[in-house]
């Protein structure tokens, strides 16, 4: 069965591109709407407070920021998680060592349907804190590394969803988060060293804005605006483009082979591909989306083998 899409009683506000007014001004607003999480469950035998002050200082950091020059209604803004399980924690040196799990998400128009533009596990979150620390940007002189990952996640998720909004939407945003990771190499944490891993954070960010990745980009666009943002009033010609949207996704492929970007996004889209092609068109269009993402991500084949179903 495809995707069912609500119709709501009143429109939902997407921060489209063309409304954003690119000049500061008094009444700016902050992009993000994120939610917090900390998972401390393997950390034993420590006091919960300093913990529960990472909680409130990283949501403070993220929401209580404005990151750009845009203008973001208060329901424009962006819902994403930032879900950190800490694996091992030391008073000596307040040290913390564990993952960052980043989501993030955005309203399908004319729709009570959310879906996903952004899901990754960061697995190289390391860094150090005290209970009554406060956080504070300064991106020209980068010099924490909680700040810094927290901030680079920032830009990314803004980036992309202004991406899914307007062809190349998210260039000056994006660019922002690879000047972190250029910035913040000479900190000495995993996950910044250029070329050193295919999936961490310099990795998806260089790729995302190399030459070679445009048609992924080209990509984002076709699949959430002129794909999923038109499937309420023409579900047909909205699904005709995502079958579009998924050949750019091959051929992004197919001109950037090493790039992990295409299999992070077949990872995070897989039930919502399934949801709109299984049992819709003909078997044979089927196949061909069926083939695309294998050869893009077999690892999640017991997905994509319900799509010839």
């Amino acid at each position: 069965m495809g995707l069912y899409f609500m119709p709501m009683k009143r429109l939902l506000y997407l921060p489209l591109l063309f409304i954003l007014f690119l000049m500061p001004s008094a009444t700016q607003a902050q992009e993000l709407n994120a939610k917090v999480i900390i998972n401390r469950s393997q950390v034993s035998n420590t006091k919960s407070g300093v913990f529960e002050a990472l909680e409130k200082s990283v949501t403070q950091f993220l929401n209580e920021r404005a990151w750009t020059t845009m203008q973001f209604r208060e329901a424009e803004r962006i819902q994403c998680t930032f879900n950190i399980t800490i694996d091992t924690y030391s008073e000596t040196d307040n040290s913390f060592k564990g993952s960052l799990l980043v989501a993030s998400i955005r309203p399908v128009y004319n729709s009570s349907y959310t879906t996903t533009v952004w899901n990754t596990n960061d697995k190289d979150f390391d860094f150090t804190f005290q209970e009554f620390d406060q956080l504070e940007w300064r991106p020209e002189q980068i010099d924490n590394n909680l700040t810094a990952v927290l901030a680079y996640w920032a830009y990314m998720i803004i980036g992309l969803d202004l991406e899914s909004m307007a062809p190349m939407g998210g260039t000056e945003v994006l660019q922002q988060a690879l000047e972190i990771c250029r910035n913040a190499e000479s900190l000495g944490y995993s996950g910044w060293k250029a070329f050193d891993d295919s999936k961490n954070r310099f990795a998806i960010v260089n790729d995302y804005l190399d030459g070679g990745m445009e048609k992924f980009r080209q990509m984002q666009y076709l699949y959430y605006r002129s794909g999923l943002d038109q499937m309420a009033e023409n579900t047909e010609t909205a699904r005709q483009a995502i079958s579009e949207a998924i050949n750019l996704l091959k051929q992004s492929h197919e001109d950037k082979s090493l790039s992990m970007l295409p299999q992070i996004f077949t990872d995070f889209k897989r039930d919502e591909l399934v949801s709109i092609f299984s049992g819709q068109g003909s078997s044979s269009d089927r196949e061909a989306i069926y083939d695309i993402l294998f050869n893009i991500n077999p690892s999640q084949n017991t997905y994509w083998e319900k799509l010839k179903q």
